[in-house]
């Protein structure tokens, strides 16, 4: 990365020769780095506040001791200018998508995946206090399904804690409970 200026006494056909010449050389060689990419249109904008001040400059009115420099074609109309609207289309691209989604994702909101750990899936069987479950799965993992608290299959009576589980006892996953946030404790069941 560098940054060039051209510094002189010009008129204002030589000045805007070298402004057009400059700007074309920063839309074709200024992106081709890291942090390029991000400083190239804010420095191709920076240069548009110094066309402003060349068109201020009044025509020559006599030529000099030479006459002044060909400004050539407007600088996008060079085949420099026409290469270098693929960098910027792609970086308005860019942030128009990223806009887009930005304003999408604020109007749609948040998925069914946000509704957190305590969601609970349509598959998943209610425990409630006082009823009994077994584990289909070998601890710590829980595969709890509901039984009849009379049925010899049954495991574990369940019940909401005061403050945590006795000792002894299980804790439930939340996805068990009605609503998915509360704690239930499981109790096994004496033989």
């Amino acid at each position: 990365m560098r940054f060039l200026r051209r510094e002189g006494v010009f008129c204002r056909t030589c000045a805007l020769a070298s402004f057009r010449d400059m700007q074309a050389d920063t839309m074709v060689l200024g992106w081709w780095g890291p942090l390029s990419v991000l400083i190239t249109p804010f420095t191709l904008l920076t240069n548009l506040g110094a066309l402003s001040g060349i068109k201020r400059i009044p025509e020559p009115v006599a030529p000099g001791f030479r006459p002044p420099l060909d400004p050539g074609k407007p600088v996008f109309k060079r085949p420099a200018g026409i290469l270098a609207l693929m960098p910027v289309g792609l970086l308005g691209l860019a942030v128009f998508a990223f806009t887009a989604l930005l304003v999408i994702g604020l109007i749609v909101g948040p998925g069914d995946d946000s509704a957190g750990a305590g969601a609970r899936d349509a598959d998943t069987p209610t425990l409630t206090s006082g009823s009994c479950a077994r584990n289909d799965a070998t601890w710590p993992e829980q595969e709890l399904r509901p039984e009849a608290c009379d049925s010899s299959v049954a495991q574990y009576r369940v019940y909401e804690p005061a403050v945590s589980c006795e000792s002894g006892d299980y804790y439930a996953y939340l996805e068990y409970s009605e609503d998915g946030n509360t704690a239930l404790c499981l109790r096994p069941l004496k033989g």
